[in-house]
């Protein structure tokens, strides 16, 4: 099937075929440009939906749709891709696909069972936990395995970039971190709630092994593959907890074959190759980006302004 045609059958409303009409959020240049479409985004990105799983209303939500066991492919692609669509692609794109995944989580509703207390993917405290895990970890795998830290300016930019992409989901935009200081205060200040439980662990150990299948032996490959680098970016007390912990002498032997992996799948051909046997949407989103037509306009806009000019509703 044809990436446009897969892309239209799952209602994703990202067109390759369709000309970008402006430079979306953040434009050429941006810290975020930069690292959202370096191959290590794949580690981070490994590493954030892991991580997802330390919050029990998530766990729970995770755990009662069962997507990601049904169908472990197309939602983690719809997921990344939509990360990728807000970073790099034009703001109507990224506001129809923010409203249709709002839509989406209005769904995901019930009962966690530990707290017995209900939950919603929706909420704010949800939401920012899993924007904020998704930023830091494509910025550390980023860090770690690719070209290293950014400059002190690009660091600064990078975080209020972030708050701004904050501003497409239902995040209070007060609590959003807007430096690594912050990031960290923030991380501390959620770590009390954050727990395991068996739910929470299966989510962890498919996520960064999972199970081959028909049609998933790239995805089974792939997650192997990645799960010791991944695994090495993360605080001890998170690998015990989660039950994945693995030898610092692994730790140690991975990072510089993780960097050798990055270097080679570093030219965007390369990265377009490996992403386009794992995830479809998000090797379509890439390849634009890569080699579409130049926007309409050579602008950026604020989610309000776009907003605004394509008629789209505000949170």
């Amino acid at each position: 099937m044809s990436e446009p045609r897969m892309l239209a059958d799952r209602g994703w409303p990202f067109d390759p075929t369709r000309r970008r009409e402006d430079q979306g959020f953040f434009g050429p240049g941006s810290p975020t440009w930069k690292v959202w479409t370096h191959p290590t985004a794949l580690l981070g990105f490994q590493r954030a939906v892991t991580l997802e799983h330390f919050d029990p209303f998530l766990t729970a939500a995770v755990a009662d749709a069962r997507g990601i066991y049904q169908d472990p492919r197309g939602r983690l692609d719809g997921t990344l891709s939509y990360f990728l669509i807000v970073a790099v692609g034009d703001t109507r794109t990224a506001i129809e696909t923010s409203d249709l995944l709002m839509r989406v989580h209005t769904k995901a509703t019930g009962i966690e069972p530990i707290s017995g207390q209900r939950y919603s993917a929706n909420s704010p405290e949800s939401q920012l936990w899993i924007h904020v895990t998704g930023w830091h970890s494509v910025l550390k795998c980023y860090e770690m395995f690719g070209p290293g830290p950014l400059s002190p300016a690009e660091e600064t930019r990078y975080w209020a970039e972030c708050a701004i992409a904050a501003e497409l989901q239902t995040c209070r935009p007060a609590d959003v971190p807007r430096s690594r200081a912050e990031v960290r205060a923030y991380f501390a200040a959620v770590r009390p709630r954050l727990c395991v439980s068996e739910p929470a662990l299966e989510g962890m150990h498919y996520l960064l092994r999972t199970p081959g299948g028909k049609g998933r032996l790239p995805l089974w490959a792939a997650s192997r593959a990645m799960a010791p680098a991944t695994i090495s970016t993360l605080p001890k007390w998170m690998r015990r907890l989660g039950d994945f912990d693995q030898p610092g002498a692994l730790d140690r032997v991975v990072a510089p074959l993780a960097r050798a992996a990055v270097r080679v799948t570093a030219a965007p051909r390369a990265e377009l190759a490996v992403v386009g046997r794992l995830l479809p949407a998000t090797h379509a989103v890439l390849d634009q980006h890569f080699h579409g037509a130049p926007p309409v306009r050579a602008e950026t806009l604020t989610p309000t302004q776009a907003r605004e000019r394509h008629g789209a509703r505000a949170h």
